[in-house]
């Protein structure tokens, strides 16, 4: 159902991501979405990206981005996305990458898993919270430095 995503997949990763992008209305740029795709896929340091296939199609994909917390004593990550096209929602893909995701961040020895999710999205977030994700009660602030 997951398969480690290579070289050969970064077009259509990027394709996906754009199809993502839109749909939550985030900004989209391909070339910078084919580099980041690029460099994740040849740097395992840097995580895993994978693509969520159903009946020998491509049916989405799922990316693991690694950090590290001194609040969790070493090695988090993020789920930095997690997208199955919408055909194929609503038969258990997301469930079961997400399941698979975790399985791979805790051989890859990770000790806490983070993910974002749109706070209009209340069936990603049952999804999560019935895989063990919770509230934290903290906001997430970012700012982009470059």
């Amino acid at each position: 159902m997951l398969r480690p995503a290579t070289a050969a997949d970064v077009p259509r990763l990027r394709d996906l991501m754009a199809d993502y992008y839109a749909e939550v209305g985030y900004p989209f740029d391909p070339a910078a979405a084919r580099d980041c795709f690029g460099a994740i896929v040849r740097d395992p340091a840097l995580g895993r990206v994978w693509m969520v296939e159903a009946g020998g199609d491509v049916a989405g994909y799922a990316v693991l981005a690694f950090g590290y917390s001194l609040e969790h004593r070493g090695k988090d990550a993020f789920v930095d996305d997690l997208y199955v096209v919408p055909a194929r929602r609503g038969r258990g893909l997301g469930r079961a990458a997400l399941e698979a995701v975790e399985a791979a961040a805790r051989e890859l020895g990770v000790r806490a898993l983070h993910l974002e999710v749109e706070r209009e999205n209340a069936s990603a977030q049952a999804l999560y919270r019935d895989r063990g994700f919770r509230d934290n009660d903290r906001r997430l602030m970012t700012k982009r430095l470059a």
